[in-house]
């Protein structure tokens, strides 16, 4: 289930701005793929739970379905974990929109990750996606 929650993080924003671009979805993948939170993960599952996530977001009041549950499902020691997976998400293409900091800032509220803490992971999402 706590897989299930951090795919949702991920996927909910990358769908915030209406458009799941290729580099988006290809920070999916190697998060799911280099992260120890993802160690026991079956990735044969990622496009089902995605289609799932997708499916959940179209409907109305789709945002909050996902959020409530998602903070319900993950132990408080993975808040910031969900939060970092979605600054990475939204970070992946050089350029946060204004739904995507819209929707960060509804995910901090929602899991309770406090200002400082949700600052200093913004910043490394800006550090680790800089360009040259």
């Amino acid at each position: 289930m706590e897989h299930t929650a951090l795919i949702y993080m991920m996927v909910m924003m990358s769908a915030a701005d209406s458009d799941m671009t290729d580099n988006e979805l290809a920070v999916i993948g190697d998060l799911i793929r280099t992260l120890p939170a993802f160690d026991d993960f079956n990735s044969e599952m990622l496009p089902e739970l995605a289609a799932n996530c997708a499916e959940i977001l179209n409907q109305d009041d789709g945002l909050d379905t996902l959020l409530g549950p998602i903070n319900d499902t993950l132990p408080e020691r993975l808040h910031e974990t969900a939060y970092l997976l979605a600054c990475d998400v939204a970070a992946a293409d050089g350029e946060v929109q204004q739904e995507e900091l819209r929707l960060l800032e509804m995910v901090r509220h929602r899991l309770d990750v406090d200002r400082l803490s949700a600052a200093a992971i913004e910043r490394a999402a800006r550090a680790r996606f800089q360009t040259v």
